[in-house]
Parts: C-alpha cells; sequence; structure tokens
C-alpha cells in the first residue's frame, strides 16, 4: 500500500495527507477502531469533546503501540466552552480524557458568531501553543471574514480550518482563501453521509475504469483538489481501503465527472449554526 503523504502547516509542522475520523463513535468504539487504524498506518487521528470519545481514543492510541510522536492527534474546543479561561479548562479536560501530554491539533469546533468568544478563545489557544502543550491550532467551520478577524486581532492565522466538503459542496471560494495563506483545508463528511453521493453512476464510473471503489474515487478526488479527507469507519476493511487511495490517479476528466454535482450542505452553516 503506497504510504500517506504529508502536507506542510504554516507553523512549520506537518499533517498526514488522510486520517480517521471517529464521529458518532462511542468509547469502545472508538478505542477499536483508533488501535486497527494506527496499526494500519493511520497517523492522523480525529476526534472532539462534543464526539464524546476521547477517553475511547486515547486508550486506543495507547494500545496500537505506534509511537506517539509518530500520531497527529486532533481534538476540538465545544461551543459551551468559547471564552478565555473556559478555554484553558476545558483543553485540559481534554488532554486529560485523551490521556497525552500534548495535543498536536486543537481546533475551535464551530464560530458561534453570536455568542462571539471565538477570538477569546483563539487567544486561550495561541497561549496553549506556547506553553508547549498544543503543537499546532486551527478552526472548524469557519469563514473567511472570521479567519481575517483571528488574523487581525492576534497575528495568527489557522493552520487548519476543517470544513464540510465533498462533491456535493466543493468549497471552491473558501479553499483558494485558504491556500492563499497557506491554511490547509481538511474535509469533515468527505463521502458525503447521508447522501446519495456514492451511488452516483458518473462516479461508479470513473472507479470502474480505475478498479477501485466510489468511496476511493471521492477520497482521491479530496486529495488531488489538496484536502485531507478524514473519513469515518470502524470495519476493518473500509480502513484498509480508505487509506489505499494514492496508488491511482485521477485524470482531469475524472475530476471534472466528479465536479459535477452541483453545491449542497449537508451540515450546518458556520454564520447561524450553534453547537454547545
Amino acid at each position: 500500500m503506497p504510504s500517506v503523504p504529508a502536507y506542510p502547516l504554516n507553523d512549520g509542522s506537518t499533517i498526514p495527507g488522510l486520517g480517521l475520523g471517529t464521529y458518532p463513535m462511542d468509547d469502545t468504539e472508538a478505542e477499536q477502531a483508533v488501535d486497527h487504524a494506527l496499526r494500519l498506518g493511520y497517523r492522523l487521528i480525529d476526534t472532539a469533546t462534543n464526539y464524546r470519545n476521547e477517553t475511547g481514543t486515547g486508550r486506543g492510541i495507547a494500545r496500537s503501540g505506534v509511537p506517539r510522536d509518530e500520531i497527529m492527534v486532533t481534538t476540538k474546543l465545544p461551543g459551551r466552552d468559547h471564552g478565555y479561561e473556559e478555554t484553558l479548562r476545558s483543553f485540559e479536560e481534554s488532554r486529560a480524557r485523551l490521556g497525552l501530554e500534548y495535543v498536536d491539533l486543537y481546533l475551535i469546533h464551530w464560530p458561534l458568531p453570536r455568542v462571539d468568544k471565538y477570538l477569546d478563545s483563539w487567544k486561550a489557544m495561541v497561549k496553549l501553543r506556547a506553553d508547549g502543550l498544543i503543537r499546532s491550532v486551527g478552526v472548524s467551520n469557519f469563514t473567511p471574514a472570521q479567519i481575517r478577524r483571528l488574523q487581525d486581532e492576534t497575528g495568527v492565522l489557522p493552520s487548519v480550518n476543517q470544513v464540510e466538503l465533498h462533491p456535493l459542496l466543493p468549497q471552491d471560494e473558501l479553499r483558494a482563501f485558504h491556500a492563499g495563506r497557506n491554511i490547509v483545508t481538511e474535509s469533515w463528511s468527505p463521502l458525503g453521509r447521508g447522501s446519495d453521493l456514492l451511488d452516483d453512476p458518473a462516479i461508479a464510473a470513473v472507479a470502474g475504469n480505475h478498479g477501485v471503489s466510489p468511496a476511493q474515487v471521492v477520497l482521491r478526488w479530496h486529495t488531488q483538489l489538496g484536502a485531507v479527507p478524514i473519513p469515518k469507519s470502524g470495519d476493518r476493511g473500509r480502513q484498509r481501503e480508505n487509506l489505499d487511495i494514492f496508488g491511482f490517479e485521477l485524470s482531469p476528466e475524472d475530476i471534472a465527472a466528479i465536479d459535477d454535482r452541483g453545491h449542497r450542505r449537508i451540515g450546518g452553516d458556520p454564520d447561524t449554526h450553534e453547537e454547545f
């Protein structure tokens, strides 16, 4: 199986080009899935306080036997803990549940513009990075205007913005904004969870031409856009399949066939969605 490439982050770190998502696993499922994924070769693991599986994720990391410094662990700040002091406390609670000395990538899960405390949280995260408890700081579901505000107020850009991204919502303008600032785009729901994306005849035709599955085609589409997909799977066979996407190349015609899906958001709108 070809190795997973790594992308540079704007803070000098790197991020693997594909990872394992863990939502909506419980602790038991997460422990088993993370353990197996790491043994397979995954090196990017994604969780969040609101997934309620940080404890299981940490156990899976420990159980795998993979050296800690080879693994990039991501978790996220929930909306109920926005604010400077609240973020410091919430991070320590996440770190304790994970059982880790440091977290590689810490994200603000949603901006919650009505609450308007994400800037205070960002300042706390920058402090935690300076203290060596976080390696990289980032955001999730942020708009360009919200990212500009972070930079204007603190001088620190996110390393990553994790957003809903799939062929039904390719996020062209947002990805271009990220590229201009060396922000890595990370894709949640990369396979269009809950949609009929993987049953699309055009995607099936591309998959048939390459001798791979529709899911592999869509994940390869992400990586050729320069995005980092984090598909969730607890199934060992699907984990292996999802990781095995770097041995074929989509042509421009393939990309065009996959791109032509329209624009449909499955999850919340960052300007209005609230998740506490």
